[in-house]
């Protein structure tokens, strides 16, 4: 399947930048699974400073903001070919070494609530039980669009009982870690089957599987992800594998707005 993809993040200050920078991380993964066609990010209102490969094998590019600008720009789009509809994505590999993946972050900690969820977990074989996992946690924690916020744990998710994609990673993170398995966060697009025009990227775990490698899960969807599905950052967390992270000085008040065009070619 061939998806064309276009992103676009506008801003909006009512007094001028003085200084601004972002972490863009918006470029597909090319793997034996998707492979990238065609990408490129435009921008208006700033440069791109550098482009770089972090240690998740993320691309990242540094947008530099023009001085005293009350507007920028960043329009990321191309063509990504899928394959594949299992949601295996195979042999560890990359500069980080699996151990990492077992660490807990601040957003995925595990205490006291997810350690007394994990005990009504039934005790299977790996795939399976993980399975189970994301069902239990999409039983115990509903979709809800702004029910969260976005700095919560997987912890407050719980605790809540309600959250978005984002949390029903963290949560799962936090388990899959917790059970032993390694354990990442992945962002990216997803192609909707009801319409075209999304606000927001999509956001799912993978797990490390002995004899398999990693495999997806997305919990908010019950499924693992197919050929809809366009893998873009992974990370321990979202700060890791977060779309747009930076600073800036100046440009108060800001109005952010998002369009994600996802369709099959």
């Amino acid at each position: 399947m061939r998806l064309t993809i276009r992103h676009e993040t506008r801003y909006h200050f009512a007094a001028p930048v003085k200084y601004g920078l972002q972490q863009l991380r918006k470029t597909p993964k090319s793997s034996h699974k998707q492979k990238v066609l065609s990408w490129r990010t435009l921008v208006d209102g700033g440069r791109r400073e550098l482009t770089y490969e972090d240690h998740h094998n993320n691309s990242v590019e540094l947008i530099g903001f023009e001085r005293d600008v009350q507007e920028l720009l960043v329009v990321s789009e191309g063509e990504v070919e899928l394959n594949g509809d299992d949601g295996i994505v195979g042999a560890h590999q990359g500069k980080a070494p699996l151990w990492l993946f077992l660490n807990a972050t601040r957003r995925t900690e595990a205490r006291q609530g997810i350690k007394a969820f994990l005990r009504g977990l039934p005790d299977l074989e790996p795939l399976a039980q993980l399975h189970a996992l994301s069902d239990r946690i999409r039983e115990t924690v509903s979709y809800k669009l702004g029910a969260s916020d976005p700095d919560w744990t997987a912890e407050e998710a719980l605790a809540a009982g309600k959250g978005v994609c984002q949390d029903h990673t963290h949560v799962f993170l936090s388990c899959a870690r917790e059970l032993g398995y390694p354990a990442r966060y992945v962002s990216g697009y997803l192609m909707l089957n009801d319409r075209t025009v999304q606000d927001a990227m999509h956001a799912w775990a993978e797990a490390h599987v002995e004899g398999l490698g990693w495999v997806g899960f997305d919990v908010s969807n019950g499924i693992s992800p197919d050929t809809r599905y366009v893998r873009v950052a992974t990370g321990l967390d979202y700060g890791e594998a977060a779309p747009v992270s930076g600073t800036r000085i100046g440009g108060d008040k800001e109005t952010l707005s998002v369009s994600i065009d996802v369709a099959q070619q």
